[in-house]
């Protein structure tokens, strides 16, 4: 015998509820949050370890920004269908356009520092779109995509190459992240960034914006503390508050040149520390040079076994 779906009491229309993602507040006619999709009527799931799983969104969930609007549109490769009404605007990266009316015009957006950015590989010009009409965007990539809403001088730290899409009044930064280490020596010196040379700055300064990122896996957020400190890999690591500092962190055997190795088997972390929120994925990327002998590095703390 099948067991019966669990008993939803009914909900007064007077009644209002706080999304647990994006603490939006919401009347009881709805269903699924009108800023960031989530739905209203499963709560939010967590682990003892204090992390809590990205919501479930409604396929098709529709997300409501002033005049315009964003439908998200599947599961495994999610689509960001964006209804612009005329004078609002998006800014993405390029290779995440999908489809757009003819009439959408798009146009380059230049960004500043265009030769440190093409040294670390970052793009040199965002894309901009401007309503009337319909344009999508989609990373060709299976995983998730988030959806931010900021408030008026709200803040969020990205890291490189998962930003997809903002509303034109979110205003657009990057800064060095000053994570790095070195290996070799001489002409064979490299230097690795493991969460990437910089890190993208999305604020909104006076009215609320929203930005999409694409991740890999499952995402996972937790509030950490003023003081609190995660060690998470660097590559998991999707986005953080601006309050939340961050710098390396080494662990090795202290057994020398022993089989384990000197440095080979070390594990790299990046470590963070609260107060504010930071976003994990659950699929995550090999740190370069993560198995050489180091030679030099950034500020890092250390502990042996």
């Amino acid at each position: 015998m099948a067991t019966p779906p669990p008993f939803l009491p009914a909900r007064s229309p007077l009644e209002t509820y706080r999304c647990s993602w994006c603490g939006t507040i919401i009347d009881a006619t709805q269903t699924g949050c009108p800023s960031c999709g989530a739905n209203v009527d499963t709560p939010p799931i967590s682990a003892r370890s204090g992390w809590l799983q990205l919501p479930g969104r409604k396929d098709m969930a529709k997300l409501h920004l002033g005049n315009s609007s964003c439908q998200i549109e599947g599961a495994y490769v999610p689509v960001a269908d964006w209804n612009l009404a005329a004078g609002d605007s998006v800014y993405f990266t390029h290779h995440v356009l999908l489809w757009k009316d003819p009439q959408v015009n798009v146009t380059a957006m230049s960004l500043r520092g265009g030769w440190k950015r093409l040294f670390a590989g970052l793009p040199l010009i965002m894309t901009q779109a401007e309503g009337p009409g319909h344009i999508a965007f989609s990373r060709d990539a299976p995983g998730e995509m988030v959806a931010l809403p900021l408030q008026a001088d709200q803040s969020i730290d990205v890291r490189e190459h998962l930003f997809m899409v903002a509303t034109g009044n979110v205003a657009y930064d990057w800064f060095s992240t000053n994570v790095w280490f070195t290996t070799g020596s001489g002409d064979d010196k490299e230097t690795h960034y493991p969460i990437g040379m910089f890190m993208d700055r999305f604020t909104a300064p006076q009215t609320p914006g929203l930005l999409l990122l694409h991740a890999a896996g499952n995402v996972f957020v937790r509030e950490l503390a003023a003081g609190q400190v995660i060690l998470v890999k660097p590559t998991a690591l999707i986005f953080k508050d601006p309050t939340v500092n961050m710098w390396l962190h080494f662990e090795r055997p202290s057994t020398g040149w022993s089989g384990w190795g000197r440095w080979s088997n070390r594990y790299i972390w990046l470590c963070l520390t609260g107060p504010g929120r930071v976003a994990v994925q659950s699929v995550f990327e090999h740190v370069e040079g993560e198995s050489r002998y180091l030679t030099g590095n950034s500020y890092a703390t250390e502990r042996t076994w």
